[in-house]
């Protein structure tokens, strides 16, 4: 009988172990998020599953051209998924031929899908702050981002992580570059 519970209080510890590593896992070190919407077509499709890395940016700073997941201002539980193209400190522009400028050099990029119609806020230059991104969907003319009031520019301790592994449509699963 000894036995028993000893094997019992065995698996109970297991269990108890296999329960906090995954809280952790999911609070502290992964995140699932689900596009919705074409803003980032190309890339990303309006219902693919995506995972996000929350512990990167904890050891290096964002970089240009990465895809984060950052928190939509004006609705709880919603995140937005958008690719980095300005970084602290630079002077952003978007002229009406749709051409990015930084800091007064066109940007080289073939992210976006198609010429950018609506500069927005964009359209004189603005200079980011010491902590600010500039953000952009992959599909420009189909985005709510970073030239539009409803999203601005994004505060560094507002960017939940790097988007990285899409997880569904199973055919499409993979990482993201």
């Amino acid at each position: 009988m000894r036995a028993v519970w000893k094997e019992i209080a065995s698996l109970c510890f297991y269990l108890a172990i296999i329960t906090v590593c995954t809280y952790l896992l999911v609070n502290y070190a992964i995140q699932r998020t689900q596009v919705e919407g074409g803003s980032m077509q190309t890339t990303l499709y309006d219902g693919d599953q995506v995972l996000v890395d929350k512990l990167t940016y904890r050891f290096r700073e964002p970089q240009r051209f990465d895809l984060i997941a950052f928190p939509y201002r004006y609705e709880d539980d919603t995140f937005y998924v958008k690719r980095i193209i300005g970084l602290p400190g630079e002077k952003i522009r978007i002229d009406t031929q749709g051409t990015i400028f930084i800091n007064d050099v066109a940007l080289d990029e073939d992210y976006g899908t198609e010429t950018i119609s609506r500069p927005g806020y964009a359209s004189t230059p603005r200079i980011l702050g010491e902590d600010e991104y500039f953000v952009l969907g992959d599909n420009r003319n189909d985005s709510v981002d970073s030239r539009f009031a409803a999203v601005g520019y994004v505060r560094r301790q507002e960017i939940i992580g790097r988007v990285f592994f899409r997880i569904y449509p199973f055919s499409s699963m993979g990482k993201i570059h």
